[in-house]
């Protein structure tokens, strides 16, 4: 499998009650300052991907699942307001960790990890409008919620022309905050 440029992008609404979390893991209208351009997400953005397997993460790290979709532990839906979450935590170290961040109010948001399929977006002038992502993951971001700058600089309009360059960037970055 070809490895995907995954954009991760944050919001800051999650509510606990018991062991179940929910809020909204994006918004719809809302304006993102993404580096050297704007985003926002149009409504039904993410109704194809829906349909998928998405996974629910503490701080996008695949080693802590809280839950999915194909198990039922997550329930993702559209409304006029945005994606919204309902999440049965696992419990697991993770799970609880989570739990606590959220009933304290430390955590720094929602986050949601994706990929745009060709034509999945749209752009008048800095404005990039996300009209199909391939949803992948959402995440309990336990600290602040924001992205790497490795990431946000590497975003780019031409996605077919810049992937490898980005690629390359990516791995770079990776390997500088290693050393």
């Amino acid at each position: 499998m070809p490895k995907l440029d995954i954009e991760r992008r944050a919001f800051s609404e999650v509510r606990a009650a018991g062991r179940r979390l929910e809020g909204y893991a994006a918004t719809f209208a809302a304006v993102a300052n993404i580096g050297a351009y704007q985003e926002r997400v149009a409504a039904g953005a993410f109704r194809k991907a829906l349909a998928g397997d998405v996974l629910a993460l503490l701080d996008h790290d695949p080693g802590k699942v809280l839950g999915r979709t194909a198990s039922g532990t997550l329930k993702l839906y559209e409304d006029t307001r945005g994606l919204a979450f309902v999440l049965d935590v696992a419990d697991t170290q993770a799970g609880r960790d989570a739990i606590e961040l959220v009933k304290r109010g430390d955590v720094g948001g929602m986050s949601f990890g994706f990929t745009v399929p060709k034509g999945g977006e749209t752009w008048q002038g800095s404005v990039r409008t996300l009209r199909k992502v391939d949803l992948r993951e959402i995440s309990i971001v336990s600290a602040w919620p924001a992205y790497p700058d490795t990431e946000l600089a590497l975003r780019a309009r031409q996605h077919d022309a810049d992937a490898e360059r980005r690629r390359r960037a990516l791995i770079l970055a990776e390997v500088r905050t290693w050393a």
